[in-house]
């Protein structure tokens, strides 16, 4: 088994397919003596989240990628939520960066007029009609390095945004790897790069958090402490302590 760490892919770079076995992973069970505001399993070289296309969330993962065990393999996503917010967005609007597609599906023109209250109800899904240049191209859509910069460009401008994702239709993982190094998998989905997981779901915390409660949400600590456990990780009283004693700024 390989034992060395996949480097970062840089964003211009696709991810590629490897036959390095995928590590099972239970990341919520256990917390470390150094980091206690976030609880997980320390992850070996790479992490396989089921929770990509599972909601739910079932992290009894089977170590090799060719085991025949269908108990393990992930399960389709659900369903959109009914009368959910949807962006649609092709290769033009993809080419030149054009976020007007967001700004026209939701209302949303500017982070200072976003009222969440309504969002978090309706939540905010995507379609993206993206026209390969080789039909025959097997890259998933979030192996193209043009796609993912608009989610860079996007999540720039509204990086409080996952929170209102159609969680349950798997948006939420699915924008997740627009933005983290990853890889795909026939049988887990997408496997994320551990390190640069933590790092996205820690500083997601810190900016949804401080939004709820600006916008003075109702109990923001369950919501973004569910939007981390979506991708495996448990949030620990400290951190939100620790956020209320040093806000940031407004977002």
């Amino acid at each position: 088994m390989a034992t060395t760490t996949k480097s970062l892919l840089p964003l211009s770079l696709p991810s590629t397919h490897t036959s390095t076995p995928f590590i099972s992973c239970k990341p919520i069970l256990d917390s470390v003596p150094t980091l206690p505001i976030l609880s997980f399993t320390r992850p070996r070289p790479q992490v396989a989240v089921s929770v990509a296309f599972n909601p739910q969330g079932n992290f009894d993962i089977s170590m090799f990628d060719e085991d025949d065990d269908n108990s393990s393999k992930v399960e389709p996503p659900m369903p959109p939520t009914e009368g959910r917010f949807e962006v649609v967005i092709d290769n033009n609007a993809i080419s030149s960066l054009d976020l007007s597609p967001f700004h026209n599906a939701t209302g949303i023109t500017s982070p200072s007029l976003a009222e969440p209250k309504e969002f978090l109800e309706r939540t905010i899904g995507f379609t993206i009609n993206y026209t390969r240049e080789d039909p025959n191209d097997p890259r998933e859509l979030s192996e193209f390095p043009d796609i993912r910069l608009w989610f860079v460009r996007l999540d720039a401008e509204y990086p409080w945004l996952p929170v209102l994702l159609d969680w349950r239709a798997g948006e939420l993982a699915r924008y997740a790897a627009m933005l983290i190094p990853h890889q795909m998998s026939m049988r887990m989905g997408i496997v994320f790069n551990p390190e640069a997981l933590e790092l996205f779901i820690m500083k997601k915390v810190f900016v949804v958090y401080s939004w709820l409660k600006q916008h003075n949400v109702p109990k923001p600590r369950l919501k973004a402490r569910d939007m981390a456990r979506m991708l495996g990780f448990g949030i620990q009283d400290q951190l939100f302590d620790f956020v209320d004693k040093h806000p940031l700024k407004s977002l």
